[in-house]
């Protein structure tokens, strides 16, 4: 859709200025420039289309947002062009993404590249040829709802009455902590498929592949085919686009899909969930950096639509919206959970391995050997979790437990295979006569053993049996029933048919002494998550985690409990002023671009500039910490600094986070 000659050039009648979003990635330019609109263009210059404009003599991309009358400037630029006559931003979306923009202290044209996947002209021409006025199907209108068969919602005092809220167009906000064995896809469907009787629409956000192809499944068996889109950048620029636009045009009342869906389009919408808030595939990698669950929450309390927050495990920020009256918790009572949950018990401080040979060699103490080994002689398959992938990310000295460190630069040795001698993981020399340096010893053990090591010794452990493994090179979604073990590193854990006779969590104390703030709530969620594929109390699942019981999130496993670890962890963070308690800010770069940026901003009152620490490529970083009452002010003086900055053109930049995964 081309413009005019510049000479022939008349503004349209009627509301002849069109405010844009330039895309253009400078924080000083964050604020939407007029332009006047050519008569020939009239038609096509709708709010939510994709334009080119003039912009610094260089022709650039742009969203138009609005049409108004008139404009406080005198002498405007024409709109060169109309990319397509499809209007690809809703106006629900378009006042989201500014919302974002301010809560993450960035620039709205960074979020509506999050937002508005990429065009792609020959999907955008199938789908108007079907249907030139790009009315799309009407969604559902429910006079008279039926209600939703609560099924599985039945085993939490809560869940049908969230059902019912669901169904009668109000607006539920709830936090549900799943039981084990739970099939959370078919409860997400369930909620779904009451909000569409009710004839609203739905968001959902799941962190991977895998989650959305369940969920998939689940809502094609609740509300049958055609009736939802799965948006997920995996499956490619056209199929995502077509999804999009699917949503875009009331094609579908649903959408479901990756971190990728936050921002879908969805006509009456009516409730946004996320599953498993607290994996960290939800947080975008983009700036502004945008977590799922804070967008959808966000999108919820603007839109005064449902939400639903979910998983095995709760997260901080999940407790926060219980303990503020946000959101109803929706959990099942102590019998009911004690009557679900396998067996789960540590081995202790120091276990005692097996006395078994090749027990031994695989490090298993003598609960998880003889778990493993009733599991498998009653035909029952076994998961073993393993925290880290490959081989052995680094070894110590058998006798003295000293790191092994290379001779020449002191870095951290590892063992490339079973027969191979160590290596340096930073210079790659082979230390094949190594000595321990404090006490002499030759013999090397694993600090942290991979999952092919792992399948390897239990292989030797357990012979005959066969050993399948699940991570990164290869990740399995389900394994048939039957005696087997399948070794899988955290969030790869495949689904058994009927479930698993035997869990085994090891190298607990990988996950638990890490230095990150989440440590622990992160230590639970996955334990829960693999727990949670065991065969349910009266089948005769059994969870073996090696380590000591008195740990908290040990004891949270233990009793299936997250909500009371959420509980003591958010009260810690309020006591040592952490998020999600406080509002905190990262600001990384060079010393001095740091530096800059921090003093030409005009931080809150109540601020407290913590730092610096190290970051990486010979960067710094300084952390921002603020009640959260202050937060919004905290977002508009870094960003109103980061743009200072860039209106004076300063050559290194500084990267702005809030509330970011890692603090440490």
């Amino acid at each position: 859709m081309t413009g005019t000659r510049r000479g022939d050039r008349r503004p349209a009648e009627g509301s002849p200025v069109a405010r844009v979003c330039v895309d253009v990635p400078l924080p000083h330019l964050d604020r939407p420039f007029d332009y006047l609109v050519p008569d020939t263009l009239d038609a096509d210059a709708r709010p939510g289309v994709r334009v080119k404009v003039r912009f610094a003599g260089q022709l650039v991309d742009g969203w138009l947002l609005e049409r108004v009358a008139e404009s406080a400037h005198p002498k405007l630029a024409y709109l060169e062009k109309v990319v397509s006559p499809v209007p690809v931003l809703a106006p629900e979306v378009a006042e989201l993404a500014r919302a974002v923009a301010d809560r993450y202290a960035g620039s709205l044209a960074d979020v509506l590249r999050l937002a508005v996947p990429p065009r792609h002209a020959r999907v955008e021409k199938d789908v108007t040829a079907t249907d030139p006025a790009g009315a799309g199907a009407t969604p559902p209108t429910a006079t008279d709802p039926t209600p939703v068969d609560p099924r599985g919602w039945r085993d939490y005092p809560a869940g049908p009455a969230f059902l019912r809220a669901l169904t009668a167009g109000r607006a539920p906000r709830a936090v549900w902590s799943a039981l084990p064995g739970e099939d959370w896809a078919d409860r997400y469907a369930d909620a779904v498929a009451a909000t569409v009787a009710g004839g609203r629409g739905a968001v959902v956000v799941v962190a991977d592949a895998r989650d959305l192809d369940r969920l998939d499944a689940a809502l094609t068996a609740v509300l049958g085919t055609g009736r939802h889109a799965c948006l997920s950048a995996a499956a490619g620029p056209a199929r995502r686009y077509r999804a999009f636009l699917a949503a875009r045009r009331g094609d579908v009342p649903v959408v479901i899909g990756t971190r990728a869906a936050m921002f879908a389009p969805v006509e009456r919408l009516g409730l946004v969930a996320v599953w498993d808030d607290g994996d960290d595939l939800h947080a975008e990698p983009r700036a502004p950096y945008p977590h799922a669950r804070d967008v959808l929450l966000t999108r919820a309390q603007l839109a005064g639509v449902a939400a639903l927050v979910g998983g095995y495990a709760r997260t901080a920020e999940a407790q926060l919206l219980v303990e503020t009256g946000w959101a109803r918790e929706v959990v099942a009572d102590r019998a009911t959970v004690r009557a679900r949950m396998p067996a789960i018990a540590p081995t202790g401080d120091d276990p005692h391995l097996a006395r078994d040979p090749g027990a031994a060699s695989a490090r298993l103490p003598s609960l998880a050997w003889t778990t493993a080994r009733d599991a498998l002689r009653a035909d029952l398959p076994v998961l073993v979790q393993v925290p880290r992938r490959g081989y052995l990310p680094s070894v110590a000295c058998a006798d003295c437990r000293a790191p092994a460190r290379c001779p020449h630069c002191a870095g951290p040795l590892g063992l490339p295979s079973a027969e191979g001698a160590p290596a340096c993981r930073w210079c790659g020399r082979v230390a094949a006569a190594y000595a321990c340096p404090e006490c002499g010893g030759r013999r090397l053990r694993a600090s942290v053993t991979g999952a092919r090591r792992t399948a390897e010794e239990l292989g030797r452990a357990f012979p005959g049996v066969p050993v399948r493994t699940s991570g990164r090179e290869e990740v399995l979604a389900t394994v048939p029933a039957g005696a087997g073990l399948v070794i899988a590193t955290p969030g790869a854990e495949p689904v058994a048919e009927g479930g698993y006779g035997a869990v085994l969590l090891l190298d607990s104390w990988a996950l638990l002494t890490r230095a990150d703030l989440r440590a622990g709530e992160e230590a639970l969620r996955r334990w829960l998550a693999a727990a949670a594929l065991a065969r349910p109390g009266s089948a005769g699942g059994r969870v073996v985690v090696v380590a000591d019981g008195a740990l908290a999130p040990v004891q949270a496993l233990l009793r299936w409990d997250s909500a009371w670890f959420a509980t003591r962890e958010l009260a810690e963070r309020r006591e040592l002023g952490f998020p999600p308690a406080v509002r905190m800010a990262s600001v990384t770069g060079v010393a001095d671009a740091v530096a800059d940026l921090l003093a030409g901003a005009a931080l809150p009152d109540g601020a407290e500039v913590l730092g610096p620490v190290p970051a990486d490529e010979g960067r710094e970083r300084m952390l921002v910490r603020v009640p959260r009452a202050r937060a919004a002010a905290l977002a508009g003086a870094l960003h109103a600094a980061a743009g200072q900055r860039s209106a004076r053109k300063a050559a290194d930049p500084v990267r702005l986070q809030i509330d970011p995964l890692s603090l440490f």
